[in-house]
C-alpha cells in the first residue's frame, strides 16, 4: 500500500510564493499526472514530495507517515528525471545495480533485482552494453529500471519522455503505461504535455501558478471544467472560446455569439444578468456542417485521412475557431462554411473564468 496526500503545501523562494496551499489526496497504485504550463509549480512540488526541497509550510504523508523532514532515501520513492542521469563508464548492468550496490545487498538479490528489471523493461539482451551504445528510448528505460530495483513505495517521473522525438514518445507512454499495470505500483507524472497526461493518468492535477485548479479523471477534465483555464488545457485541438452577450436567464443561457448567431443554453444563470459578457467554449470536434448556426471562414485547411481540421475566423469578425471534421468534409479553404452547435455540449464561463453549473435535466423528461 502506498497512499500519498499532501496537507497546505506551500514554498516561497524569498518574497516569490511559487506553490499556494497544495491539499491532494493520492489513492494507493493510483497513476497521478500534474501538467500544466511552464512555470506553474508542478516540478517544485514533485521535488518536495521527493524530499529534494523542503516545504515552506505543509506537511508530506506517506502510508499515514509524516516524512515532510525525512531524508530523501528514507521515503521509500524513486524518481526518475528528465536528463537520464546514467554513468556512462558503466554497463547497462551496472548503472540499473548501482543503488543497490549502495545499499550493499548481498550478490544473489541484486543479481535477482537486476534480472527482473531487465525482463520488464526488456534489456536482458542490453545488460553489457554502455549507455552510448543504446537508443533515448533505451536509456530512459535503463533510468526506470534503476527505480524499479529499489523496489519504492512511490515512483516519481519529471518529465522523463520530454528529450526524445514525437514518435518514441508514444511508445514510451504505451510503455509507461504498462509498466504500472505490470508493477501494480503508485505512481506521480509530471509534464507539460496534456496528451501524455490524457492517455497515462488515472487522474490529472491541472496547476496554474503554483495553485490547483482542479483535480479529477480526464475523461472528467475534458466533459467538466471548472475554469477557462482547464478547458483550454485540456483536448487537442484546444477549445473554441467565442465570445457573447446574455440576452436572457430564463428557462437557460440565452446568448448572442460574436457573428450574430443566438442559442440558448442549459447552464445555470445564477449571478448573471441580461447584458453580461460570457465566453461560450466550444470544442472543435462538437460542430457539424449544417444550414444554419454559425458562418465560419475558412482561412487554413488539413486533410488528416479520418478527420479534417479547419482554422478559420467567425464571419468578419477576427475572433478564430477551429473544427474538426470528418475526413472528407465538403469544404474548401478560401471559402465559407456554416457549423452547427448542439447547446449540451457548450461550456460557458463568466468573467471571472468559472464555468457555468450545467443544468441536469429530470430523469423523466430524458
Amino acid at each position: 500500500m502506498a497512499t500519498l496526500d499532501l496537507n497546505q503545501v506551500s514554498k516561497s523562494f524569498g518574497a516569490a510564493k511559487v506553490l499556494h496551499d497544495i491539499n491532494l489526496a493520492i489513492e494507493d497504485k493510483e497513476f497521478v499526472v500534474f501538467v500544466g504550463p511552464s512555470g506553474c509549480g508542478k516540478s517544485t512540488l514533485l521535488r518536495i514530495i521527493a524530499g529534494l526541497e523542503e516545504a515552506t509550510t505543509g506537511s508530506i504523508i506517506i502510508n499515514g507517515e509524516d516524512v515532510s523532514t525525512a531524508h530523501p532515501v528514507d521515503r521509500g520513492i524513486s524518481m526518475v528525471f528528465q536528463s537520464y542521469a546514467l554513468y556512462p563508464h558503466l554497463t547497462v548492468y551496472e548503472n540499473i545495480a548501482f543503488p543497490l550496490r549502495v545499499q550493499k545487498l548481498p550478490k544473489p538479490e541484486l543479481e535477482e533485482a537486476v534480472a527482473r528489471a531487465a525482463d520488464i523493461l526488456q534489456l536482458t539482451d542490453k545488460l553489457q552494453l554502455k549507455p552510448g551504445q543504446l537508443s533515448g528510448g533505451q536509456r530512459q528505460r535503463v533510468a526506470i529500471g534503476r527505480s524499479i530495483v529499489r523496489n519504492p513505495k512511490i515512483f516519481l517521473f519529471d518529465e522523463p519522455l520530454s528529450n526524445l522525438d514525437a514518435a518514441l514518445r508514444g511508445d514510451m507512454r504505451v510503455e509507461l503505461s504498462q509498466l504500472h499495470k505490470q508493477l501494480d505500483a503508485t505512481m506521480v507524472y509530471v509534464t507539460h504535455d496534456q496528451i501524455e497526461a490524457m492517455t497515462m493518468a488515472d487522474r490529472i492535477v491541472v496547476l496554474k501558478d503554483g495553485r490547483v485548479e482542479q483535480f479529477g479523471s480526464p475523461m472528467d477534465l475534458y466533459h467538466h471544467p471548472a475554469t477557462r483555464f482547464v478547458a483550454s488545457f485540456i483536448g487537442q485541438p484546444n477549445m473554441n472560446f467565442v465570445p457573447a452577450t446574455v440576452t436572457g436567464t430564463k428557462g437557460g443561457l440565452a446568448v448572442d455569439l460574436e457573428g450574430g448567431h443566438q442559442m440558448v443554453l442549459p447552464v445555470d444563470t445564477t449571478g448573471v444578468a441580461k447584458g453580461d459578457p460570457v465566453e461560450v467554449g466550444i470544442r472543435p470536434e462538437d460542430v457539424a456542417l449544417g444550414e444554419s448556426g454559425l458562418d465560419i471562414s475558412i482561412r487554413v485547411l488539413e486533410r488528416l485521412g479520418g478527420a479534417t481540421i479547419t482554422y478559420g475566423t467567425i464571419g468578419s469578425a477576427e475572433t478564430r475557431f477551429c473544427s474538426s471534421l470528418a475526413g472528407n468534409a465538403p469544404i474548401e479553404q478560401g471559402t465559407n462554411m456554416t457549423l452547427t452547435i448542439a447547446p449540451e455540449s457548450c461550456h460557458v464561463f463568466n468573467a471571472n473564468g468559472d464555468v457555468l453549473s450545467r443544468l441536469t435535466v429530470p430523469e423523466q423528461t430524458r
